[in-house]
This record gives C-alpha cells, sequence and structure tokens, in this order.
C-alpha cells in the first residue's frame, strides 16, 4: 500500500536543511565551494561538508550528482539534475520567504517601506504620527532608499509594502497605474537648473521646443529619461545637445557649479524649486527655468505614495499599512494648507 501524506517523503529528502539550499545557491552564483564560503562569511571547509552532503544525497534519490568537480581553482560544474534542484531550491527559499512575510504583514508585525531622497521627509514626518502607536505594538518597521525606477518593481515583487516617491504619467499610458492604490501629492513638469548668464538664457522660463539648442545635462535613466522619450523617443539624445549624462543629480550640479560644463541641467520641478529656495545646498547658485508646453504627448511627474490595491482592503483600519497611509494623507493636506 503506497503511503500518503507527510509519510510519504523520502528521509534523505527531509535531512536536507533550507541551509544547505542556500548553500547550493552560493556555489552556484559563484562557482566554487571557496567563493560561497567568502559570500556566505563560512569556512570552506563547512560549505564543502554540505556540498558533498547534497551531492550523496542527491545522487541516491535521483541517480545523477548534483555538481563534478573540475579540478584546483576551476569552478564546479553542475549536471543537468543540479541545474534543476538549484532553480527548485531558488523557488522553494523564495516562496517560503515571501510566505513568511505575508504572514508577518496580515498580523501587522512588520511593515516596509521605501521612499526617494526627495519624499523622505514627507514620509519620515508621517512616521512621527504613527511611531507611538507601533511601538505600542511591536512594529517592525524598516525603511529603505529605492531609486525612482524601482518603485512599481519593489511593490511588485513584495519587497516593499509601500513607498514614497515620483513617476512619469503619459497621456495614453495611465493603464500602467491601475495595479495601484495612489494618494497623489501633486503634479508638475520639469525646470532648468542653469549656470548659463541671463544674456545667453533669459527667462523665467523656455518652451520645451526650445530645448533642442541648450547644452543640456540629462540622466542616464529614471523620470528625465523618461520624459524625453515619451516627447522625442527612444533616440532623444539624437534631438538634443547632450553636454553631460550622468547616473546622479548631485554629479549633475557639480559638473554646472564648477563650471566644467556650461548648460542647463534638466530635473523636475519640485527639485528645481528646492535648489531656488536654498533647501538643496548642493544645487546652489543655480538659476532655475520652467519648461513650459510639450512636445510630444502631456507628460507630468506625480509625486504621491503608492501600495499594491487591494492590500490595504485585506487589513483592518489599524493595521500599520493603514495608519501610515493615513498620516500621510494627513502631510498631504498639512503641506497643501501651508502653500
Amino acid at each position: 500500500m503506497a503511503l500518503s501524506g507527510p509519510q510519504q517523503y523520502p528521509t534523505d529528502l527531509l535531512d536536507t536543511t533550507m541551509d544547505q539550499l542556500r548553500t547550493l545557491l552560493a556555489v552556484r552564483e559563484s562557482g566554487t565551494a571557496l567563493a560561497a564560503a567568502r559570500l556566505l562569511g563560512r569556512e570552506q571547509s563547512s560549505v564543502q561538508k554540505q556540498l558533498d552532503t547534497m551531492n550523496r544525497t542527491f545522487g541516491t534519490l535521483c541517480g545523477e550528482a548534483l555538481v563534478l568537480k573540475r579540478g584546483r581553482g576551476k569552478d564546479v560544474q553542475f549536471t543537468p539534475t543540479g541545474e534543476a534542484l538549484v532553480e527548485l531550491a531558488r523557488r522553494t527559499l523564495d516562496q517560503w520567504t515571501e510566505g513568511i512575510h505575508d504572514a508577518r504583514r496580515r498580523l501587522g508585525r512588520t511593515l516596509s517601506v521605501g521612499s526617494t531622497r526627495y519624499t523622505l521627509g514627507f514620509l519620515l514626518d508621517a512616521v512621527e504620527r504613527v511611531s507611538e502607536a507601533y511601538e505600542r505594538r511591536g512594529v517592525d518597521l524598516k525603511v529603505t532608499h529605492v531609486r525612482t525606477g524601482d518603485l512599481f518593481a519593489k511593490l511588485q515583487a513584495k519587497e516593499l509594502d509601500l513607498v514614497c516617491g515620483s513617476i512619469v504619467v503619459t497621456q495614453g499610458q495611465e493603464a500602467e497605474l491601475d495595479p495601484y492604490e495612489i494618494v497623489e501629492w501633486r503634479r508638475s513638469g520639469l525646470s532648468l537648473l542653469t549656470n548659463l548668464p541671463v544674456e545667453k538664457l533669459p527667462g523665467p522660463s523656455v518652451t520645451a521646443a526650445e530645448l533642442t539648442r541648450l547644452p543640456l545635462v540629462v540622466s542616464a535613466g529614471g523620470l528625465i529619461a523618461r520624459f524625453l522619450t515619451a516627447w522625442y523617443g527612444p533616440d532623444y539624445r539624437k534631438e538634443l545637445a547632450v553636454a553631460a549624462e550622468i547616473e546622479a543629480a548631485h554629479y549633475g550640479f557639480e559638473l554646472l557649479r564648477s563650471g566644467v560644463v556650461s548648460g542647463a541641467m534638466l530635473v523636475t520641478r519640485g527639485i528645481g524649486q528646492a535648489a531656488e529656495n536654498g533647501s538643496l545646498p548642493e544645487a546652489g547658485g543655480l538659476r532655475r527655468l520652467d519648461i513650459v508646453g510639450d512636445v510630444g504627448p502631456r507628460t507630468e511627474v506625480l509625486v504621491g505614495v503608492f501600495t499594491r490595491r487591494g492590500d490595504r482592503a485585506s487589513c483592518g483600519p489599524g493595521h500599520p499599512l493603514n495608519l501610515l497611509w493615513d498620516a500621510l494623507s494627513k502631510e498631504n493636506e498639512r503641506w497643501w494648507l501651508s502653500r
């Protein structure tokens, strides 16, 4: 009679631990037991012992070892069975991790939130409103810096429960917002920060069509690249006079402030205003001009708070996610009243 239920699993399989699965993944990623030991912060002998144990176990269970040694200093060779079980191990660990996170979220024991640099102040002000309630309930709040281009990816992967930041919304593409619930703080366009003299670039604004004649500092990715792609297409660099392409905004500010580049840097209007009013010291001394009009579909920067649609509804009103959401909504109201 065939066994059913928990009794059916092979004893050798049940002796395999999640730590061994993690070691298997580390060896696959790094290539050798020595490199995996460095990755995991362990002794090589410990990693090699686990690898040998799994080789014997699954060699018996499957009829083929997981890895084959290829000589001193060479990466181990994973067999087809080894490759298949690496993927199974990765899915197993990912599913368990996600299940644990889901259970903690459901019980309100942990909350993972992210923020871009320029929205962190709003988030921290809101956290102050809920910190006492979180402390009473023992909520583990994890705050993570997140790049603008990663906001939705982090939410979709369930790495974060809530994010504060900016996205680009292009007319006709609003459907990409459907999977998310949003507290919209504000929408705006772009500005220029420039070191060019007034006689060369008078201001107080320029039209979007005039950008093609200006030496520009542009970000290689993120919001600005999405704006330019919406306006000029993916080959926007051919349409513009790109004086410098940067990965981080502070580098662009330094190029302009030092005079190494004479031109104008494309930034969101919020950053431009922060530079103008002195709350962004690294951009001090640069002049702001707003960009008016569009040269393609209407495109805006939406600044706000985002979470997966349905998550808040699945929690009670006193759940940490809803408490923080309400606090962020109040911070938004306070910001508008102070304007």
